[in-house]
């Protein structure tokens, strides 16, 4: 909320902590920008963040799009037609957004209030595992209330309907992965069986090792584990010399100019791998894509993955620790 001078530089001070989160925030849902002016320094700072990961022209940009109003304040205005508005962020790119300017916020607030929301598969996992808590007993407290606003976000609730209104969605392994960091960050070991009944290809890049963290008892635990440092290793052995430039941040790479557009992939995975850039720059960025889980991301997940979580590399630091400490000797080329 920003509404003061201080607000703004507040907002300043602490925009870099929220930047990360913004590109996965905007793809996946409706965001609503209210009473701002359009020419307002935030929300321009804001796209320019969005549409420097985003081809204004891409499917990502359409989704940003369709998920984006800005309702801008205009005093004794009935007017609830949505339009399309150019906004110029910097010289040479100006991206279309969604936009009404009213002063019947009644209407918008109904139109909200309105909004029927789905329950993804991730969330009935959720209600499948306090399920097991209860059957295996223990100090369990169940309460019955009809008032929601009186309970808390620590409480377990389960809620029971007709099976003519509750479905199952099982996910494919390239919605698994989409949801890959939602996964750890739950550690929804319960979904994770599902893996056994995909049919991943040997040449499929698979992240596996995060999910061995999480639930060892997946039977294709060791196979998927040596599939995996197999597609890595190739995929090093082919990074080409115009790749290995040293870089810091993933940002930096995408704005390199001397490296080509389609060796920058293998860019990040090279300065992921030798840790160049700090694991948790490549997550932010794999977080901020998870959308659209590509080849390119798939490969660079899986990077990721292992750095993270294979035992192999937790206790290496330095770029001759990691040559020697793995299977991947003949993947470098030194420089």
């Amino acid at each position: 909320m920003i509404i003061t001078e201080e607000d703004y530089k507040g907002f300043d001070e602490k925009y870099e902590l929220i930047r990360a989160q913004l590109l996965s925030l905007f793809i996946h849902n409706p965001i609503i920008f209210l009473g701002y002016n359009v020419g307002d320094d935030n929300i321009k700072k804001i796209l320019r963040t969005i549409f420097s990961y985003v081809e204004h022209n891409s499917e990502s940009a359409s989704k940003i799009k369709s998920n984006f109003l800005l309702v801008e304040y205009s005093p004794g205005d009935d007017n609830d037609i949505i339009s399309e508005h150019d906004i110029v962020l910097n010289e040479g790119l100006t991206i279309q957004i969604n936009k009404v300017k009213t002063d019947n916020y009644s209407k918008l607030y109904n139109s909200i209030s309105n909004i029927h929301l789905p329950v993804t598969a991730l969330d009935v996992r959720k209600v499948q595992n306090v399920v097991k808590e209860i059957y295996a007993g223990g100090e369990i407290k169940v309460s019955i209330t009809e008032d929601l606003d009186t309970l808390r976000n620590g409480d377990k609730i389960l809620a029971i309907g007709s099976t003519k209104t509750i479905s199952y969605h099982y996910e494919t392994s390239a919605e698994l992965l989409s949801n890959y960091f939602k996964i750890i960050d739950e550690s929804n070991y319960q979904i994770l069986f599902l893996i056994d009944k995909y049919k991943i290809q040997a040449a499929q890049y698979f992240p596996i090792f995060g999910f061995s963290k999480i639930n060892s008892q997946i039977q294709s635990i060791e196979k998927l584990k040596e599939q995996q440092v197999k597609n890595i290793d190739e995929c090093l052995k082919n990074i080409k010399p115009a790749s290995q430039k040293t870089h810091i941040t993933v940002t930096d790479i995408l704005a390199d100019e001397t490296i080509p557009s389609s060796y920058k992939t293998s860019s990040i995975i090279w300065n992921t791998f030798y840790r160049n850039i700090p694991l948790e720059l490549t997550e932010s960025y794999l977080r901020e894509t998870s959308s659209n889980p590509t080849t390119d991301y798939r490969k660079i997940l899986s990077i990721y993955d292992w750095v993270k979580y294979s035992s192999e590399t937790q206790d290496l630091g330095t770029e001759s620790d990691i040559i020697q400490g793995t299977s991947f000797n003949s993947a470098v080329t030194p420089i």
